[in-house]
């Protein structure tokens, strides 16, 4: 088997209940329970204009080589109905992985629920304005290469962060996070809590209420001044 050069066609799929769920959960919520080290880099952003401000799906993982789309092309074949496209890039920004033909190919015919890219794409007058959800670094109008190599429904790095195929990808406005497959049920059911909290807390910062006690108990125990005076140099 070629490593490197390797295109698996099965993975491990969350359960489908569970992931639809996270669609009522906001991505901040849920990052904030997962110890908040579970966020792309946001050099990754929202690009087009969906009508759902949520996107979930289960991570369809594609590894390509800087500048290279040819496993690119080839998970186009290969994924499901549903699946979110992540796409590692080795961080390269100097060429587009993807314009509107490719884009309108997972949208029109194979119906996947976004992409996440790691580099940037073309054709932005277009793809702007669709109701389909795309992340990406920016745009370019240089084009990649197509030679390889690269990998399918591998692990890869995607904005600094780990991805596995299968893993439960959460994105907003906001941006991308990550939720372990195996770890869904538990990080759903605790951020389905702090989003009720949240919520509480949104209300009383409204209505004059909110407790900001915790701020001036949390500077006095790190050891701040807190001067009634000017200061002068």
């Amino acid at each position: 088997m070629p490593v490197g050069k390797r295109i698996y066609l099965k993975r491990e799929m969350p359960d489908p209940e569970i992931m639809n769920q996270f669609k009522s959960v906001p991505a901040s919520n849920t990052a904030d329970v997962m110890g908040r080290s579970c966020a792309m880099n946001p050099r990754i952003k929202l690009v087009s204009k969906p009508k759902a401000q949520m996107m979930v799906g289960p991570a369809y993982t594609v590894k390509c080589r800087a500048g290279d789309n040819l496993t690119l092309h080839a998970a186009l074949n290969f994924c499901n109905e549903g699946d979110v496209l992540v796409v590692s890039n080795e961080e390269d920004s100097t060429r587009a992985l993807m314009g509107e033909v490719m884009m309108a190919y997972l949208k029109e015919t194979k119906k996947v629920a976004g992409i996440v890219l790691d580099g940037p794409i073309r054709d932005i007058d277009e793809i702007g304005h669709w109701d389909f959800p795309v992340y990406c670094t920016g745009t370019t109008p240089g084009g990649p290469y197509k030679e390889g190599p690269g990998e399918i429904n591998v692990p890869i790095s995607c904005g600094e962060i780990s991805v596995n195929p299968g893993d439960i990808i959460l994105a907003d406005p906001d941006g991308v996070i990550v939720i372990p497959r195996k770890d869904a049920a538990v990080v759903l059911k605790d951020a389905q809590k702090f989003q009720e909290a949240d919520e509480k807390k949104l209300a009383a910062a409204k209505n004059g209420t909110a407790n900001r006690a915790w701020v001036e108990k949390s500077l006095e125990e790190k050891g701040f001044d807190i001067i009634d005076e000017i200061y002068r140099p």
